[in-house]
């Protein structure tokens, strides 16, 4: 009987077993809903309200502020995450950014809202999510059993799709019917509940019974965020596959506003659905990716691969649908690569390294954002809409290439790992 009532527990999701990890994943589901929420919303506001030339700039413009703060505070985030609670780091993080979030929608309420604020409030509520991410993947082993690592990285990684879902549905619609004052006080509840729902978590002790938040006070040596790359060589060149695919990756936020506009010649319940297209791709993905078979670095190129064609059609066909199917498509191909390679790092990166290296990944990663944006968005003033979903197919292919070439990792994994940690066999990753 109790046998059975065990193994029934075992079937039941991670989420609902492990009431610590749940809560603080809905928690990443609140705020990262809320930035895309913004983000999709602004985006719309500059596109069809704000701006009357140079939208393309404008757009482009904000996603950079949005994705800068992740680049530039990479250091500081790693030190912050290696010395403070983490329960700290989340509830601060979430709490700062709620109050910035209402604070903009007071100014929109009360008065006319001037650009530079809301670049300003974009930047403030972007930092706190440059500490709230590599935080929360980073107490991941403190809140779930190793057995249930890729399981809680496959949750994880699907807070970005709810959240692209999310910020999609309510953010240009938000927009079209209650202005950024609606947007900011939305994002700000989100954010404050986000803060609450942390605030009653305990993180499991640390071996030597101390509890999370004395073990903060300790300050163990740490490896430089130079020394943490250099000792994973295998690992840097996929970051640097991938943070070359990322530069026409990401841009796409920045053509979804300007194809719906110029091309498609609609609203923004148009951009809902294109936005919300790919972030249901994208949480199907992340949690059928470790089905996936074959290495990570031949499922990530055919990946890639896929992604390009699904880019590539709506600037030869345009269409609502057409575009909103290769968005599913392109997601779905997003979430593949990220639980099979965030999986993958969680084995490969020594506990101790964890701090810095998720933090220097989200700024690798990240380094792409703010360039794809400007570029893509001056180019969206010169170029067509659909010309841009062509360069960005385009540019895709030569990472995709360039990850196939990057053969087993079987031999890498031997002499990357720590002599204080033994990794599970690459080969066992799907």
């Amino acid at each position: 009987m109790s046998t059975t009532l065990v193994d029934e527990g075992r079937r039941r999701p991670l989420v609902l077993r492990n009431r610590a990890f749940g809560a603080v994943w809905l928690s990443q589901v609140l705020t990262q809903a809320a930035v895309r929420m913004f983000q999709v919303g602004v985006s719309w506001w500059l596109v069809a309200y704000a701006v009357d030339g140079g939208r393309g700039l404008a757009s482009g413009l904000f996603m950079a502020v949005s994705t800068l703060p992740a680049v530039a505070l990479a250091p500081v985030v790693a030190r912050v995450v290696a010395r403070t609670a983490h329960r700290s780091v989340l509830r601060t993080a979430a709490a700062v950014a709620g109050a910035a979030a209402v604070a903009l929608a007071g100014w929109a309420w009360t008065s006319g809202l001037p650009l530079p604020a809301v670049y300003a409030a974009t930047l403030a509520l972007a930092t706190c999510q440059a500490f709230f991410d590599p935080c929360l993947t980073t107490s991941v082993p403190e809140l779930v059993d190793d057995e249930d690592i890729e399981a809680a990285t496959g949750f994880e990684l699907s807070t970005q799709s709810l959240a692209g879902l999310g910020g999609a549905l309510l953010g240009a619609v938000t927009v079209d019917r209650a202005g950024v004052a609606g947007l900011g006080a939305g994002c700000g509840a989100a954010y404050l509940a986000a803060a609450l729902l942390v605030a009653g978590v305990r993180f499991r002790t640390t071996a030597s019974g101390a509890d999370d938040e004395a073990d903060a006070t300790a300050e163990p040596e740490r490896r430089t965020l130079r020394d943490i790359l250099g000792g994973l060589p295998y690992v840097r060149r996929i970051l640097i596959c991938f943070t070359a695919a990322n530069l026409f990756t990401t841009a796409v936020f920045v053509v979804i506003p300007l194809y719906t506009r110029t091309v498609l010649a609609d609203g923004g319940s148009t951009v809902a659905l294109l936005e919300a297209s790919l972030g249901c791709g994208t949480l199907i993905g992340s949690f059928t990716g470790a089905r996936v078979p074959g290495r990570p670095t031949v499922a990530g190129s055919y990946c890639l691969a896929l992604m390009a064609f699904a880019l590539a059609l709506p600037g030869l066909v345009a269409g609502r649908l057409v575009f909103a199917g290769c968005l599913v498509v392109a997601g779905w191909c997003v979430g593949v690569i990220g639980v099979r390679f965030v999986a993958l790092f969680q084995r490969l990166v020594p506990a101790a390294d964890k701090p810095g290296f998720f933090a220097v990944m989200q700024a690798v990663l990240g380094a792409s954002f703010p360039v794809a944006s400007l570029l893509f968005g001056l180019a969206g003033d010169h170029l067509s809409a659909q010309t841009l979903c062509l360069v960005q197919a385009a540019g895709l292919l030569p990472a995709a290439a360039a990850l196939a070439l990057l053969g087993s990792p079987n031999s890498q994994v031997t002499q990357e790992s720590s002599a204080d940690r033994t990794p599970e066999p690459v080969g066992s990753e799907r």
